[in-house]
């Protein structure tokens, strides 16, 4: 029995991982191939694995930490893929706040499940709006000294760098990105390219296909640096139910760029960093998607709905900004209640978890790679 090729494509929070592993799996289906993916979060109510649903996709996820902490859930998770659906690319989302993943992932898969899975060259998207800040050495990019020490050590491990969101960003911003990575990362493939509509993409699949002496770049990390980093980070996962007005349609798509502009704003206004806001409504007969991924940038429907709706439906809202968890929950919570009423909608809050995360504890950690 052939093995199944494991491809992770890590990134910081708002990298467009979600948008990657989507254009990925397709790339992989339209050559004949069957596909699984392997979301990863903190909490539950991920918007990420369930826009990759409603995208018709096979999706198991894996919560409550980053990859590396449940490396047994994650090969469980895999291998739940394996039997259900016989896949034979299986694509992973680590957490967007977690490093030293060839280390803790990587180097274990190909050590301890060598039968069982081929893993492919380490990929690492680079998120440009907090990329050139932190690169240029702008007072950490917007976040704190120690969270951008994650950014940069996500970069250090990656077998090939990829500038992602290049549709956002002028010629010039795409050369100078390029210019500071090969300043900071000598040697390291780059590529250029948008997830979002395809510009550049052929180049990862291409990459991801290769074989050889790929995912050996064991890192000299600073775990309590790692640690803190991470900690400044709040994190909400809101889940809640809205209700249109009985005598009037909702424009879903109006609601979810209203929500998650609105909400980009009051955290601004109280000087939080944010790393992403992501908001998903699911209705009926359909589902979209809204995004921020900076302070500096406006709100984007990344999936419109096209949809008008008298029925009730779900919303999700993942926020990840360098702000108190509870100072974050309350904003969550308010600018959800306060766009759904300005619609005459009603909302009915279902779940809602803050945290920051805790400090990464990896099921294994190898100091030195086995192949």
């Amino acid at each position: 029995m052939s093995s199944v090729r494991f491809v992770m494509v890590g990134g910081f929070l708002g990298a467009g991982k979600t948008t990657t592993l989507a254009r990925l799996a397709r790339d992989y289906m339209a050559r004949g191939k069957r596909v699984g993916l392997v979301t990863n979060d903190q909490a539950q109510d991920l918007v990420d694995t369930t826009s990759l649903r409603a995208q018709r996709f096979p999706v198991q996820e894996v919560p409550g930490a980053c990859f590396c902490c449940k490396f047994d859930e994650l090969v469980e998770r895999a291998g739940a893929l394996e039997a259900a659906e016989r896949p034979d690319v299986i694509l992973a989302e680590p957490v967007g706040s977690c490093t030293d993943l060839v280390a803790t992932v990587v180097q274990p898969l190909k050590d301890l499940y060598r039968e069982q899975f081929t893993v492919a060259p380490y990929a690492v998207l680079c998120k440009p709006s907090h990329g050139l800040r932190i690169l240029r050495g702008e007072d950490g990019g917007g976040f704190s000294p120690k969270a951008a020490y994650i950014f940069r050590k996500q970069l250090e491990e990656a077998d090939a760098i990829v500038i992602n969101r290049i549709d956002e960003l002028s010629p010039a911003e795409v050369d100078e990105l390029a210019r500071l990575i090969g300043k900071h990362y000598p040697g390291v493939p780059v590529l250029r390219l948008s997830a979002k509509t395809g510009q550049g993409f052929a180049a990862l699949p291409e990459l991801l296909d290769q074989s050889g002496a790929f995912g050996r770049k064991l890192l000299s990390i600073d775990y309590d640096t790692y640690a803190e980093g991470e900690a400044e980070l709040g994190w909400v996962n809101f889940a809640a139910r809205v209700s249109p007005r009985p005598e009037g349609a909702l424009d879903i798509d109006h609601l979810l760029l209203a929500l998650t502009g609105q909400l980009g704003e009051r955290l601004t206004a109280l000087g939080g960093e944010v790393a992403h806001l992501k908001v998903i409504a699911m209705a009926a007969d359909g589902f979209g998607v809204a995004n921020l991924v900076a302070n500096r940038q406006a709100a984007e429907l990344s999936i419109p709905s096209g949809r008008q709706t008298h029925e009730a439906f779900d919303l999700i809202v993942n926020a990840r900004v360098a702000l108190d968890p509870d100072v974050l929950r309350a904003e969550v919570e308010s600018a959800a209640g306060a766009a759904c009423r300005s619609r005459g909608a009603s909302l009915e809050v279902r779940q809602v978890r803050s945290l920051r995360p805790g400090r990464p504890v990896p099921t294994h950690r190898y100091a030195t790679a086995v192949s």
